[in-house]
């Protein structure tokens, strides 16, 4: 049976659609009012082999915060129901992606336990400053309140840390193609597990 998770989030700011299939083959629909977003929202899908679907409209007129932070929100909710009781399922994942000069690491632990450590910006050799970074007229700050929603949304330990890179687009895109790679691995189907993996019982 395949896992899905279909979700809605309505607003006075956005409304947000989400459906993802978790043992997909990395087909996307992406529709935001954010075009460097849709990139990386691809990006997360064909690299985390996920079937995902993404309708989002929101205030971006003030500002993308908004719109980025409910789509975080949204595809944590539907990842989430997606996985069920989580049986089964290999709950930890980890990867490094290269892109050019940035090198970028994802660790993440479906456990139950939301917490989001990130170091992107202003840290490793070269790296640019959090509070100016830009791909176009994406701040690329707003990562980190992107990924923050998805950890508290999916109950999930999340962490992405830059190695080095000096190149904003291409850190921003490494992080999301390790992210994408992390979560296709915590989410496979170990059939050795029996319930779920952890000694506690529950997730």
């Amino acid at each position: 049976m395949e896992r899905r998770g279909e979700k809605e989030r309505k607003t006075r700011e956005t409304a947000i659609r989400v459906t993802v299939n978790l043992d997909g083959k990395g087909d996307y629909q992406i529709k935001t009012p954010i075009p460097f977003f849709n990139h990386m929202l691809e990006l997360f899908g064909r690299h985390s082999l996920m079937d995902i679907k993404v309708e989002a409209s929101g205030d971006v007129e003030v500002d993308y915060h908004h719109t980025v932070e409910d789509v975080g929100i949204t595809l944590g909710e539907a990842i989430s129901q997606a996985l069920g009781g989580r049986e089964g399922v290999s709950r930890y994942g980890e990867a490094t992606v290269p892109m050019d000069e940035a090198l970028v690491s994802v660790a993440v632990d479906l456990g139950g336990r939301p917490y989001l450590v990130i170091n992107l910006f202003g840290r490793g050799e070269g790296g640019p400053d959090r509070y100016s970074a830009k791909a176009g007229e994406f701040d690329l700050n707003l990562l980190e309140i992107f990924f923050s929603a998805i950890a508290q949304k999916l109950s999930a330990n999340l962490h992405v840390n830059l190695h080095y890179g000096s190149d904003p687009h291409h850190i921003a895109e490494a992080a999301f193609k390790a992210f994408a790679r992390s979560m296709m691995e915590a989410t496979r189907i170990n059939p050795r597990i029996q319930g779920v993996l952890s000694t506690k019982g529950i997730i």
